[in-house]
């Protein structure tokens, strides 16, 4: 039985009670929660992972996407990806591969950590395609469905499945003159060539009923991939999208009830002004499932810098109820992202998530400790308490004068040395706040 049978059923799993532990909630609530498809374990029964939950009540999740392209298939690369990610605090990864031996890149990858990982199984399923028939738009619709059960089997722990796209999104992609950006999503547009070639719905929206078997088989969360996310902040909320959207929330539900955990996938390119909106669509649609926000990307023109453009957004989707936050590396839409990209996009999102829930969840104990050890000048206590201990020791490091008390910033004119010895009578109070 899946996590959410079992909570149905009033059992409080291992999983769950580990999950309640981590967060400090309590167990049973947690369970109800889990009941209610608002909270989703990703904990396929064929490979040991680290548990964690995603969902409502609980600490903003971010996930690091890896994975090979057609020009760059370099396993070692992306074994040393995954292991930074999961260094630098990733609470899970996906193997976006599509080029090379993406089976055999998945299964090194999978072996080298223990965080859940994710797939998008359309990827291989067109990439195997497209050396066996010489065309994606070839592909049997069979396909699709055998690599998705292989790779339940293998433990893959949550799936983006583009259920969403179907005969009337595409047509109302075409009635609004496709878009500024164009279609984005690797499977998304895939999806939407095979069935205008072939002229046939999407299988995976035909027989979502397949869909949910064979991931329910293995506790495997389904994750309702976003295939019209918007790729330009000028195409977001657009018709598509949020029909896409509406269709999702559905599946989700229909999911839900015949046992399978799921999840909704949210915006890749959105403006700041619209992010509330789609979160509170999302969640009131479907039933509080909860939701996987890609980026989101709040502005177009900062290349190189995408993983500050996403931080910002994810800091307004966690603070308004967003539950999963996919990363952005610097390199986006501009190359595959190296080792060094990923710590950089860990980080970037795991500080978005932190200022999201210092709103979402009242949670500002972490911050207030920093300022104390920063007014007593406990430098050891500011390097345990950052997200990034190394980098901020690097950086006193090599920018030291010589005196271990205080920093280059100010130097013989720290603003907390003139006063010391002044207030500490009234801190003492203070301090116990």
């Amino acid at each position: 039985m899946t996590q959410l049978e079992r909570a149905l059923k009033s059992e409080i799993t291992e999983q769950v009670r580990k999950v309640a532990l981590d967060e400090g909630v309590d167990a049973q609530a947690l369970a109800e929660r889990v009941a209610a498809g608002k909270v989703v374990i990703p904990a396929n029964t064929n490979r040991k992972s680290r548990i964690l939950g995603i969902g409502g009540g609980l600490r903003t999740k971010v996930n690091a996407s890896i994975g090979t392209s057609t020009s760059i298939a370099d396993v070692k690369m992306e074994v040393e990806k995954a292991k930074i990610a999961e260094k630098y605090g990733a609470d899970t990864l996906m193997d976006l591969s599509v080029g090379g031996d993406i089976a055999g890149i998945r299964k090194t990858v999978m072996g080298a950590i223990d965080l859940p990982v994710g797939t998008v199984p359309l990827y291989e399923a067109f990439a195997m395609a497209i050396e066996k028939y010489g065309a994606a738009v070839k592909m049997p619709a069979e396909l699709l469905f055998e690599v998705t059960e292989r790779q339940c089997e293998e433990g893959v722990g949550f799936m983006a499945i583009h259920c969403g796209i179907n005969r009337r999104t595409v047509e109302m992609l075409r009635k609004q003159h496709y878009r500024y950006g164009g279609l984005v999503s690797k499977g998304g547009s895939y999806m939407v060539a095979w069935m205008e070639h072939n002229g046939r719905e999407n299988p995976l929206y035909e027989h979502f009923d397949r869909v949910v078997s064979i991931l329910k088989k293995h506790d495997t969360v389904l994750s309702l991939g976003n295939g019209f996310r918007a790729g330009a902040i000028h195409d977001s909320t657009d018709r598509v999208q949020i029909q896409e959207l509406l269709i999702n929330c559905e599946l989700a539900e229909i999911g839900r009830s015949a046992g399978c955990q799921t999840m909704v996938e949210g915006p890749g390119h959105i403006p700041i002004n619209e992010i509330e909106a789609n979160i509170i669509m999302e969640k009131k649609m479907s039933g509080g499932s909860p939701f996987y926000m890609l980026g989101p990307i709040t502005t177009d023109i900062a290349p190189g810098y995408d993983h500050i453009t996403a931080a910002i957004g994810a800091a307004l989707s966690s603070s308004y109820g967003a539950d999963f936050i996919c990363y952005v590396t610097p390199s986006e839409h501009l190359g595959l992202p190296y080792p060094e990209d990923v710590r950089e996009g860990v980080i970037a999102a795991r500080i978005a998530a932190h200022v999201g829930d210092m709103i979402k969840h009242k949670k500002m104990d972490a911050d207030k400790a920093m300022s104390k050890a920063r007014r007593d000048m406990r430098w050891d206590e500011q390097f345990r308490l950052a997200i990034d201990p190394e980098r901020a020791v690097e950086i006193k490091t090599k920018r030291g004068d010589g005196d271990e008390h205080s920093c280059t910033m100010c130097g013989k004119f720290c603003a907390n040395d003139m006063l010391r010895g002044i207030f500490e009578k009234d801190m003492a109070g203070s301090d116990k706040k």
